[in-house]
């Protein structure tokens, strides 16, 4: 029987619903131990309680110590999955720290729930017991950090949470899920051609992201500038387009070799030096700013963190985020 090691690390899935106020509360005894205890058909199961955090109180730290945990955990032992349970806030974020991070091909999925465990309908159990299933299914190896959520199988770099509080809440906007689970199995229909691999042991880099508006002036920008960072994520309108009144402050920025990267604050679709007006992708593109290939802007932030820790060259940057 293949061998699954379950990290939790908290979030709604392991939380309860008080009854009296309605609130949803992290639980002493987290709710899921029925359910592994039934994943014993499926697979030898262990149990790892690695932290019980709400995951808005997850941060890259926390991230980097999980991927090392997990890198110590399957080269110490002989696993042939790994499944963690994440609240959904930051998900997909999590996901794609450690698909940047562990460079191996043994199946890591990551799941979680929008509903708590004593709430009707929860889908803690079901996610969980999904999750366990394609952790142990062949086709599973080689894809890289996946995300099973509502019997859908999604990339970590294409995955976003879409709806506040619909348990179908995760999909892949222009590309979709990569596979499905089924009363009858794991099937997949199509996989990623490229990860990234970074080797890092700390983090150290702080990075900013800002979302751009109409009529948005550079004090924002300025602000930034004035606290110690080390590079900035704009989320852009359209093709990769800003106001002009940024522009300048942009300009100091890129000038104190400071990178900057550009993504859309569309759902689909990637950055282009399409527009040669001031604020436009082309003036950008010319600037400095560094493009990427339809990354949003929480995981950009995240990638260039990451990036950063092995490089300060712009072009490996932009050839980085290209990928």
């Amino acid at each position: 029987m293949k061998k699954v090691l379950v990290i939790q690390t908290g979030g709604t899935i392991a939380m309860q619903e008080n009854p009296e106020t309605g609130t949803v509360q992290p639980n002493l005894e987290n709710p899921l131990f029925s359910t592994i205890q039934s994943l014993s058909s499926l697979a030898s199961v262990i149990v790892d309680d690695f932290i019980n955090l709400p995951s808005p109180h997850i941060t890259p730290k926390h991230m980097l110590e999980l991927a090392q945990r997990i890198q110590h955990k399957t080269s110490s032992e002989k696993l042939d999955g790994v499944v963690i349970t994440h609240g959904t806030d930051t998900l997909e974020e999590t996901a794609y720290f450690l698909d940047l991070l562990l460079d191996f091909p043994i199946p890591v999925i990551v799941t979680g729930a929008m509903r708590s465990s004593n709430e009707l309908g929860s889908d803690g159990p079901h996610n969980l017991i999904s999750a366990v299933r394609t952790a142990v299914s062949p086709e599973a190896y080689g894809k890289g950090v996946l995300v099973v959520f509502n019997d859908e199988i999604h990339t970590a770099k294409n995955v976003t949470k879409t709806h506040s509080s619909n348990i179908a809440t995760f999909q892949s906007p222009q590309y979709g899920p990569i596979g499905i689970v089924t009363k009858k199995g794991v099937d997949f229909h199509h996989m990623p051609l490229h990860r990234d691999a970074f080797n890092i042991e700390k983090i150290t880099k702080n990075i900013g992201l800002i979302k751009v508006y109409t009529g948005m002036t550079d004090e924002h920008i300025e602000a930034f500038a004035a606290t110690t960072i080390d590079g900035l994520v704009i989320e852009a309108f359209g093709q990769g387009n800003v106001p002009p009144t940024i522009v300048p402050s942009l300009e100091k920025l890129i000038s104190r070799n400071i990178p900057i990267v550009l993504v859309s604050r569309s759902y689909s679709g990637v950055v282009q030096d399409t527009y040669g007006y001031e604020g436009g992708g082309n003036h950008l593109k010319k600037l400095g700013v560094i493009f990427t290939n339809g990354l949003n802007g929480q995981k950009a932030r995240l990638k260039l963190m990451v990036a950063l820790e092995t490089t300060s060259s712009h072009e490996e940057l932009q050839r980085y985020f290209m990928k």
